[in-house]
Parts: C-alpha cells; sequence; structure tokens
C-alpha cells in the first residue's frame, strides 16, 4: 500500500530535505525512524527538495508498505513515530492514497513564505531576517509583480544543478505587511533551487532603490545568476503550503 505523510520541521539542523552522504537530513532520519517501527527499510519520496536550513509548516512524502492500519493503530504509529524523530520534526499524520500517488509530481502548486523583521524582536529572530534599512515596499511589489509574467527563472537558480530546464510559473508573487514584518509570500508550481532566496535578496536591492523596476525586467530576461542579488539567509524562508488534487 501507499501512504502519504504529512509532517513539519524546524529546518536550521538539517542540510535539507534530501539524504546526503555524511551530513544528517530530515528524509534521512524519517526513513530510520519508519524502518524500525516496520522492521523493512522503507524508502521515502518527497514533494520537493528544501535548502540547508530552510523550514517547512507543511510537508508530503510518500512511502510504501505491506503494512495496513485501523484508525486508532494509525494514531499509535504516528506516536510512536514522533516519539523517534527529533524534536525538530513533526509528523501531524499518516494516510493511505492510490497506489500511483506521488508527493513530487501530483502537487499542483506550493507556496513559500519569506519573514523580514523590521526591528529587533528576541521572540522571532531564529525564524526572520532582520533588516533595518527602510524598503520601499510599493516598488517592491511592483517588481514582484513581473515574476507572473515570465517563465524563465534562470536568473534565480543555483548553477551546476542537474534540472533539465528552469520553467516555473508563479501565481502569487507579493509582499505584505503584519506589524514590524514584511512577509514575501509566493506560489508556483516548482521551485528552484536557490530561487526564492535569490528573488528576495534582488527585491530587496529594489527597495532600496538600487536597481530599477527595468534594471529588474532586464535581470530576468539576461537569464544570468550573477546579474541578480545577493540570496538571502535561508533562516527565514518556510514551505508553507502543498496544493494536490486529492486533498
Amino acid at each position: 500500500m501507499r501512504y502519504f505523510i504529512k509532517l513539519s520541521y524546524n529546518g536550521a539542523p538539517f542540510f535539507g530535505w534530501q539524504r546526503q552522504p555524511k551530513q544528517c537530513s530530515v528524509q534521512e532520519f524519517l526513513e530510520t525512524a519508519l524502518g524500525t517501527l516496520l522492521k523493512e527499510k522503507v524508502a521515502i519520496t518527497g514533494c520537493g527538495r528544501t535548502d540547508t536550513g530552510v523550514h517547512a509548516r507543511e510537508y508530503y512524502a510518500h512511502f510504501d508498505t505491506e503494512a495496513h492500519w485501523e484508525s486508532e493503530q494509525m494514531k499509535n504509529f504516528v506516536y510512536r513515530l514522533n516519539a523517534l524523530l527529533p524534536k525538530e520534526i513533526c509528523i501531524e499524520t499518516i494516510f493511505s492514497v492510490a497506489d500511483n500517488a506521488h508527493a513530487r509530481f501530483d502537487a499542483l502548486s506550493r507556496t513559500y513564505r519569506y519573514y523580514l523583521n523590521l526591528c529587533k524582536d528576541p521572540f522571532s529572530y531564529p525564524f526572520a531576517y532582520t533588516f533595518y534599512r527602510p524598503l520601499d515596499v510599493s516598488l517592491m511589489n511592483e517588481a514582484a509583480a513581473l515574476l507572473l509574467e515570465t517563465d524563465d527563472f534562470t536568473s534565480f537558480s543555483k548553477v551546476h544543478t542537474q534540472v533539465q530546464n528552469h520553467i516555473c510559473h508563479v501565481t502569487v508573487a507579493e509582499w505584505r505587511q503584519e506589524g514590524n514584518q514584511l512577509i514575501f509570500e509566493i506560489t508556483a508550481d516548482r521551485f528552484l533551487r536557490n530561487m526564492v532566496r535569490a528573488i528576495v535578496g534582488t527585491l530587496l536591492d529594489v527597495g532600496l532603490h538600487k536597481i530599477s523596476i527595468s534594471d529588474f525586467k532586464e535581470i530576468i530576461l539576461q537569464k544570468n545568476r550573477n546579474n541578480a542579488g545577493t540570496s538571502v539567509p535561508a533562516h527565514a524562508l518556510f514551505l508553507e503550503k502543498i496544493r494536490y488534487p486529492f486533498i
């Protein structure tokens, strides 16, 4: 049977979601814990990669097993799984899906948010980037709207990756202010490595009047990562929402 896992994690101690040699990852901890409980080798497929230090409020993965649980048995299994996992990873639920359901390829969209503190905050600082310089948020939103008009995000992608293309379809890209915090929200069908952090860094340059709207548009058209802004720190980036046709 195939199961979906809905989880969340604080990415600070991990080198991203994906298992990699000699580095701790969310995937490795989850596969190890599942294997311990199920007494079999378990391979998990995630809905996508998150970079080192990036968090996920909502994340889905799938795995296959011969095990079958009734409702109360499943609750107990989730409880035992959470007990084995580090405190930075939380399993919300596990549920059965069709045998061909796929956590990555069936996802319709993904939503990220980047949190920017405009003043010192002793409570949110581990999960927000403190930025003291004044920003022209209206201009930043004007530039962000251009992201909905393009589909090639080469300029904001980490170089030398294994992806076949840099095509993404962005449906939401906007800044909003809540108290002393600016939040950038972006939704797309897929994201490239480092894409959101590079976009945010370049939009901050717009907000600082270091580059103009026309400069930002030209950066998109140039398809050269070197011309975009510096990537902002990972600790303020959250994968917030994954949308599926069957959830």
